[in-house]
């Protein structure tokens, strides 16, 4: 299950139990909706709450990370496992976007927020 929240050019995402294929579509659909009317996004990912990911989460993340390199301009991710933590690592082999990977919520969203 997910939460999304729109503030200026910034898209918040928690993510909490499963993140399923069905939940990343609507991510995909929110950040395509601000990518339209207001360029570049700024994406604040708290994952502090996933239990797991489907492995079609992380395929469709690849395909839609490659078809949107330049669309981006700072993610954040809030989480504390390795696993989320490499995949953010990875990630910004498909991005130009500023990356950072934060412990601290507060912390992770005072730095999206600067960038908006």
């Amino acid at each position: 299950m997910i939460t999304i929240e729109h503030h200026d050019h910034i898209v918040k995402v928690s993510v909490f139990g499963e993140f399923t294929l069905a939940d990343y579509k609507q991510l995909e659909d929110a950040v395509v909706y601000e990518m339209k009317f207001k360029g570049k996004v700024n994406l604040l990912m708290d994952l502090r709450d996933m239990a797991d990911f489907t492995l079609d989460v992380a395929w469709e993340d690849a395909r839609f990370n490659w078809q949107h390199v330049h669309d981006f301009q700072k993610i954040a991710v809030v989480a504390s496992g390795r696993l989320v933590a490499w995949s953010a690592w990875l990630a910004r082999a498909f991005s130009d976007a500023e990356i950072q990977i934060f412990e601290n919520y507060d912390l992770a969203s005072d730095w999206i927020e600067a960038g908006a």
